[in-house]
């Protein structure tokens, strides 16, 4: 006859893996916020895509006080998150091709020559933050749908910039992951805690 574990004990271990894994990635992600480390952000990313599995094919969903804890880190984790993983993969896309300014905005070579030409797109960095902040808070509360608004405010409000290549493709690629990032988080705590 099989041993079978009482559903408290499961939650309490399911629990204190989520807490002790987003509080990992948390870390991780923080220690790669100005430069992002390729084997840290991996790591953290390895974190989050177990956890999801785990929550994925568990019987139980975690206490409500916890639950909250861990709504709490998956903001968190969401929101700074997706700034290293977006820089990586925008670095990856670019080949070099742009450079980058302080405020998360674009740099882009002259057709004359190589030199700098007008920034464009400033303050990626702070609207990029903003839409993984929305992002996980509409999944959170239930309301996926709010992620449909948050891309069509935010193509609206970078409309007049999206002339050059570069800058749209800066635009899709850049959405796509900031978006990808705070949906999987956001994912992961809602499957968690309903």
């Amino acid at each position: 006859m099989p041993l079978a574990i009482p559903a408290d004990v499961v939650a309490a271990i399911l629990s204190i893996f989520l807490f002790l894994a987003l509080c990992g990635a948390l870390a991780l992600v923080t220690l790669s916020l100005r430069r992002p480390p390729t084997m840290s952000l991996a790591i953290a990313t390895g974190l989050i895509v177990l956890s999801l599995a785990v929550v994925a094919v568990s019987p139980v969903n975690v206490p409500t006080l916890m639950g909250f804890i861990l709504a709490l880190l998956g903001i968190a984790l969401a929101v700074l998150g997706g700034n290293p993983l977006t820089r990586r993969v925008l670095e990856i896309a670019a080949h070099g091709r742009v450079r980058e300014t302080p405020d998360g905005g674009i740099i882009l070579n002259a057709a004359t020559g190589d030199e700098p030409g007008p920034a464009l797109m400033r303050g990626g960095t702070v609207i990029g933050y903003l839409e993984r902040l929305a992002s996980v808070v509409a999944i959170l509360a239930g309301y996926p749908e709010a992620i449909a608004v948050i891309v069509a405010v935010k193509g609206i409000g970078r409309f007049s910039e999206l002339a050059t290549p570069e800058a749209r493709e800066r635009f899709i690629i850049g959405t796509f992951g900031s978006l990808l990032w705070a949906c999987v988080v956001g994912g992961l705590v809602r499957l968690a805690i309903w």
